[in-house]
This record gives structure tokens, sequence and C-alpha cells, in this order.
């Protein structure tokens, strides 16, 4: 594997419309070649000078500093196939041990690993994590388990709860600004969310036919999602129940994956299922797409996941992304300044 990290240096401001976006071509992003092999993905900006990463195949965390273009290793000696990392304010590293039903907890200040088992074998794969407002909380979910949990990091404790639907396959994860978890049912047309006090879970039926694979919330409380299916941007309103659509610029097989939102509120996406793969910004305010073309090409490399330069102001760049080369990274993370 060549490359696995892309920093997109956001050097645009707000682009309101294709058009003004096609005009600030080209811009600039830099690479980083990692020598460990395997499969990275799922970046997370921990500083300017820190971005931790997992490689599921390759059975290792890692660290970049952009600053010094210094990569550093954590092996996992027992193979438990990460799939996802978090790192909290402490600098204390959570992972997803996805084929040994585990959530992990890595002190770098140490090297020590401490392996938080799950109460019973249903969530056999955690997933994807992402902390709770407070930190206090890891919410998850575990895809073939067909379940939704959160630890508690202070006791260690860990609550499951069952989705109804068979087969609902929750992915992707988030917490809204009122402490509600949101969660993608990939094999359903259904986002469920969880009551962080009463850890109820409720559905909520999107279009018809739709796979909601990832999910993001703005500070209004709306919630967006990918539908990796039919190539839409979904958002729905929570108070009002009211749907909202946006076909994607790469058409039905655009595959929507990735996706996150900016401090400004604008919505960021990633089509994997377009060669070359593209980076496509979202205005909320405009209700308008828009996507940046790199340029010149350069050898191929695949990849969704995007890490805007935390000392750059973000701005709405869609880029094309080159691919040809195996998948890299299927989380797209904004960096702290931009992330919400």
């Amino acid at each position: 594997m060549r490359i696995i990290f892309l920093i997109l240096f956001a050097l645009i401001s707000l682009a309101e419309t294709t058009d003004a976006a096609e005009s600030l071509n080209p811009i600039e992003i830099k690479e980083w070649q990692v020598a460990y092999g395997g499969r990275s993905r799922d970046p997370f900006a921990e500083s300017a000078n820190s971005v931790w990463f997992v490689d599921q195949g390759g059975q290792y965390l890692a660290r970049l500093n952009p600053t010094t273009d210094k990569m550093t290793k954590k092996s996992l000696d027992d193979e438990p196939g990460p799939h996802n990392l978090i790192v909290g304010s402490d600098g204390i590293v959570w992972y997803s041990g996805n084929l040994s039903g585990y959530i992990g907890r890595y002190d770098p200040s140490t090297g020590k690993i401490e392996k938080i088992s799950m109460p019973n074998k249903s969530p056999r794969d955690p997933d994807t994590l992402v902390f709770d407002k407070s930190g206090k909380h890891i919410w998850f979910t575990a895809q073939w388990g067909n379940i939704v949990g959160r630890l508690t990091i202070a006791s260690r404790k860990v609550d499951l709860i069952k989705v109804p639907i068979s087969r609902a396959r929750p992915y992707g994860i988030i917490v809204a600004p009122n402490g509600v978890a949101w969660v993608a049912l990939l094999g359903t047309d259904k986002l469920a969310s969880v009551d962080p006090l009463t850890l109820k879970l409720t559905e909520h039926r999107v279009a018809a036919g739709s796979r909601p694979r990832r999910v993001d919330a703005t500070a209004d409380g709306r919630i967006y999602y990918t539908d990796y299916r039919r190539s839409y941007l979904g958002r729905l309103d929570p108070k009002s129940g009211k749907l909202d659509e946006w076909a994607l610029p790469g058409g039905g097989d655009s595959d929507p994956y990735a996706m996150a939102v900016d401090k400004r509120g604008r919505v960021w996406v990633v089509e994997t299922g377009v060669d070359p793969n593209t980076f496509v910004g979202f205005d909320p305010a405009q209700k308008k797409s828009s996507r940046l073309h790199r340029s010149p090409p350069v050898p191929a490399v695949c990849a969704t996941c995007i890490i805007t330069n935390p000392r750059i102001p973000c701005g709405l760049a869609p880029i094309k992304i080159r691919s040809g080369a195996p998948l890299l990274a299927n989380r797209l993370s904004i960096g702290p300044y931009c992330r919400i």
C-alpha cells in the first residue's frame, strides 16, 4: 500500500455554487507513505500534530505527526482486527477489537493495553466508537451482533441495546448536541436514536429503499446521513420528523460512505463508487453541493477519508480523490478545529 493519509489544505472560502467551486482549482493535498502495510482506516485528529489511525488488516494502531512527518506504530499481537479508534482529552486511545469482541484501551505514555470484554457474546464485533459530550461514556455499534452499546469509562460497565429488527446492521454512530445517540441501520431504511437516560431505542424510517451508512449532526440537532444504496445525502429533523434528500453529483452509483460536519455547519461526503472518488461539500444554507477537482492528475490512490488541516480555515471545497489502489479508510474525520 503506497499512501494512507490525505490532508486537504483548504485554500478556499465558502463556495456557493458548483461553478464557483470549479473556479478555485487547483487545491493542494499532502500525502504520507505508510511503510507498515495492511488496511489503514479511521484516522482521528487528536491535535494539529497528532493523528491516530488503525489498520484492520495489519493489526496495529499508529500515529502521524503531520508537522514532522514522523509515524509510530503499536502492534496488536492478538490480531483483533481494529476497525475504529477515538482519542480522549487525556490522550488515551480507545479502539474497537472488531474480530475479538472487545473494546481496547491503549495508554501511549505507558504502552499498556486494557481489553474491556462484552457482557455476553452477542456484540461479537464492536465496530464504530464515539464519545458522548461529557467524555464519560463511549457509544458503539456492533454491526453483525445487531447491537448498540454504551461503555461507562469509570466503571467499565457495558450496557447493550438490542436492535429489534433482524439484521439491521447498526454501523455509523454519533452523539447529537442534545446527548442522544444516533445510529445508521445499514441493513434497513431506518435510523435509530437511543435516549441516554433510559437507553430506549427508537427507529426512524427514512426514504424507502435507503441504506444509511454514516451519520452526523449539525448544531441545530438535524441528523444527516449518507444513503449508500441510492446515492443521496439525507437529512432528518427529529423535532418535526421532516425528511429532506439531495441526489449526490456522482449519480446513482456514487456509493456515498464517509461523512462529517464541520464547525461552520457544512456537510462533507465522500463518493466511493465513482472513479476517481470524489469529495463533496454540501452547504445546508444554500441547499447545494459542490465539487472541486484536483489538478494535475498523479499516480492512482483510493481513499475515503479526508482530514482538513486544523491550522487553516475549513472551506466548502470538494475534491476528486484519485482511485485505483486498495481502500485506505472509510470514515471521514475532520480535524479538531473543524469537528463538531
